[in-house]
């Protein structure tokens, strides 16, 4: 790496930010000067370690608990070495764009990966006071007084176009600071976040209290399920465990619940989070953390860019492909004109993404940009008035596609069913299936006959091999507990993380799970499809599997096309 990555100036800094860091920690008073000084020290380490452990990252035999192990110990300094939000969001963002520069030197192969080797050898020394790896056959002297700091220059930069050679600065000796030991838990080759030598912690942010508070329990419950019957024979010797925390369905309290996760928890990833407008929340934390953000609740665009982010992946099926499924069965096996076909939606970014399906698909069968008529109510609410009117008011419409919850939808129903008399009405799988069975059939028989509801696992009325799975597993490990697609959806998307945490095997971090994954072809779980991740495809799975409840509150199995 380039000669500006001096290692005095490491030592120096990393020595300088600890040493001031704990003295805040431990209450003691420091001056205007003392408080630049450490934020200072803590720049020049997010600008420069920031590039070594990029380069390193960038480079597949360099082994993962040496870089986690440095950066969670360099997260640590950078809060002790702050004094509000402000200044340590500057940080880390000094840092990430230090580490993409390092990913890139060698991906531009400014750096071979011999010298990111190297490099974060003599960084690993610097922190700790002593070599990567010496052997000793006598007591060592006593250590001599450290020289002072020494600022060497870098040399000219090369002509744009000449060739540059990767160098390594040989590091002086840097006396090591006893506050490191306490911030990083006694040595830099901690394991990751959330793993111990028996244990795996997941973290999972969702309702449970609330209108949706049943989409969070039927989730728990299905990821619980799954991870108890691995646990039976072990995941590489470790014992899974969910940590769950309420968010209510609020994206106002998921930054706590997230923070809570991450920092006391200390959760290794993040699987199953309910909910697409507390993942706008959630989602920026985890990847700002990198940390691991699996399975989650939602089928919104924003957890599926394009490329996609790292650290997120996904089982279920999109919203766009869910609503494009029903739109296609509205208009082609039951032979609606698309203008006869209006959308139910909750009033923020989950109706949003529903509602843009609907419109997409709308503009793919006919051609035109024509406005699609949308009704909505409020989140967490069942106040559907409004909704109820702007209905009123139509005389064309024929089906509605609804993305919402399951009490919200289903008062809806209640209060157009007998004004519109063959109305149909659809939902997305999110509504929380048996959930708005049972609240429909409260309400009557007539109320639940007929309606559609998009699912993204197989009908849990079946007996493929895989629901048979599935129902033993409950039987055993939730007594009493009634099969549910929700709680299936959560076994699932567990079972899929289980998979790829044995294939990466007893060295696990997240870097090398992501990859894991990334490389995971062709599993066959029974879905009737087979799951692939790779670089480009963070999505398992793209079926959609339609079901429509009878008079008696079942759901009987249709075919969407």
């Amino acid at each position: 790496m380039k000669t500006q990555l001096i290692a005095s100036v490491i030592g120096v800094a990393l020595v300088a930010a600890v040493s001031i860091g704990v003295t805040a920690q431990r209450g003691e008073p420091t001056d205007t000067a003392q408080r630049n000084d450490k934020v200072q020290a803590a720049q020049a380490l997010a600008a420069r370690v920031g590039q070594i452990l990029g380069a390193a990252t960038a480079c597949r035999d360099i082994a993962r608990p040496r870089i986690t192990g440095m950066n969670d110990m360099l997260m640590e300094v950078f809060r002790a070495s702050t004094s509000n939000a402000d200044e340590l969001t500057a940080i880390r963002q000094l840092y990430d764009k230090s580490v993409t520069d390092g990913q890139n030197a060698v991906a531009a192969r400014r750096v071979d990966c011999g010298a990111a080797d190297r490099n974060l050898a003599n960084l690993e020394k610097a922190v700790t006071g002593t070599p990567a790896a010496a052997a000793t056959t006598a007591p060592a002297p006593a250590p001599a007084p450290a020289p002072p700091p020494r600022v060497v220059a870098p040399p000219p930069s090369p002509a744009e176009g000449s060739p540059t050679r990767a160098t390594v600065v040989a590091l002086p000796p840097v006396p090591a600071a006893p506050a490191i030991a306490p911030l990083v838990q006694g040595n830099l080759n901690i394991p990751s976040r959330g793993i111990s030598d028996n244990e795996i912690r997941f973290g999972l942010s969702a309702p449970f209290s609330g209108p949706a508070k049943e989409l969070g329990h039927q989730m728990k419950l299905g990821i619980e399920t799954a991870f108890s019957l691995a646990n039976e024979r072990g995941v590489n010797g470790r014992q899974l465990r969910l940590v769950t925390v309420d968010d209510g369905y609020e994206p106002t309290r998921t930054a706590d619940t997230m923070k809570q996760l991450y920092e006391k928890e200390q959760v290794f990833g993040i699987i199953g989070n309910v909910g697409t407008p507390t993942a706008a929340v959630a989602l920026p934390y985890a990847l700002e953390h990198r940390m691991l953000f699996f399975g989650a609740f939602t089928g919104a665009s924003l957890l599926r860019r394009d490329p996609p982010d790292r650290y997120v992946f996904n089982y279920r099926a999109s919203y766009a492909e869910e609503t494009d499924a029903v739109v296609r069965y509205l208009v082609k096996i039951r032979h609606l004109r698309p203008e006869q076909i209006a959308v139910f939606a909750q009033q923020d970014a989950y109706g949003d993404a529903g509602f843009d399906g609907v419109a997409k698909a709308m503009r793919a069968l006919r051609g035109s940009d024509q406005a699609v008529l949308r009704f909505n109510y409020k989140r967490n609410t069942i106040d559907v008035d409004d909704a109820v009117l702007q209905l009123r008011k139509q005389r064309n419409i024929k089906a509605v596609v609804m993305v919402a919850t399951y009490r919200a939808a289903a008062k809806f129903i209640e209060k157009t069913g007998d004004a519109f008399p063959g109305m149909i009405y659809t939902n997305v799988s999110f509504v929380g299936s048996t959930a708005l069975a049972e609240e429909l059939m409260l309400l009557g028989p007539k109320y639940a006959d007929g309606v559609i509801v998009t699912q993204v696992v197989p009908a849990v009325e079946g007996y493929s091999s895989l629901i048979l799975r599935y129902k033993s597993a409950l039987g055993s490990y939730a007594s009493g507990e009634a099969p549910d697609y929700v709680s299936l959806e959560g076994y699932i998307a567990a079972n899929v993380l289980i998979e790829a945490l044995m294939r990466t095997g007893p060295q696990l971090d997240t870097e090398r799970l992501v990859e894991g994954l990334e490389g995971m072809r062709n599993l066959d779980l029974g879905l009737g499809t087979q799951i692939t991740f790779g670089p480009t495809e963070h999505q398992a799975l793209h079926k959609v599997w339609g079901t429509q409840l009878d008079a008696s509150g079942h759901y009987q199995a249709i075919e969407l096309q």
